[in-house]
């Protein structure tokens, strides 16, 4: 696997740890619409916040295109360009249920022979000072082998279907992706156990798409 980077595995030790961020909200604005929300992270925040997607769509989120595949993310708000879900003191009203993308930070993720990686992104940190800490502790995921079974499920879907896309007409690739964002997205999960239904929905999707 040729990467530039020093990779870690979840049970590693990495320089990732802000202490709480104090004073600091530096990622949590000005961020564009990188921050995108996959499946598992919309579904934590339509279940803590008793919300719908078109519910959070009102504010908090938006969608864009990423990689040919429609998909939401955080919306900043205001001149300031904020996180629409920091509170009045400029600090996280979400943490504990926070995104992935939030919890990774200032881990990046690499994917390779149907295994994830992590290394620390490059000058990303506002916070120079940093402790040691280990990667599964950081990202603070209860159920962490099958949270991460699910980001390579999702990220090996997200990759056959922008190759399926490739030379597709515009009005066939809008009704998948809608379609995609409705079963992924729009649609509640039954069961509490969300990985597991997960995956059967993955395989349900992929058989309408002839993925």
């Amino acid at each position: 696997m040729d990467t530039p980077h020093q990779l870690y595995g979840i049970n590693d030790m990495v320089k990732a740890d802000c202490g709480d961020c104090k004073g600091c909200f530096s990622c949590c604005q000005g961020m564009g619409a990188s921050i995108l929300l996959d499946p598992y992270d919309v579904y934590l925040l339509k279940k803590n916040l008793h919300k719908t997607l078109e519910e959070l769509l009102e504010r908090e989120v938006e969608l864009n295109i990423s990689e040919g595949m429609i998909l939401p993310n955080l919306k900043m708000q205001g001149k300031e360009e904020i996180c629409g879900f920091l509170d009045g003191e400029k600090r996280c009203g979400i943490h504990p249920f926070r995104p992935g993308l939030c919890r990774l930070f200032p881990l990046g993720r690499q994917y390779a022979d149907n295994r994830l990686f992590y290394f620390v992104l490059k000058d990303a940190c506002a916070k120079e000072k940093r402790s040691k800490v280990k990667v599964k502790k950081w990202l603070g995921v209860p159920e962490i082998k099958d949270y991460q079974e699910f980001l390579i499920l999702w990220h090996d879907f997200r990759r056959d279907f922008a190759q399926a896309g490739d030379g597709a007409g515009e009005g066939m690739v809008k009704s998948r992706n809608l379609f995609v964002l409705n079963q992924m997205y729009g649609k509640d999960f039954e069961t509490p156990e969300f990985f597991g239904e997960f995956a059967q929905r993955v395989a349900e999707v992929r058989k309408g798409l002839g993925l």
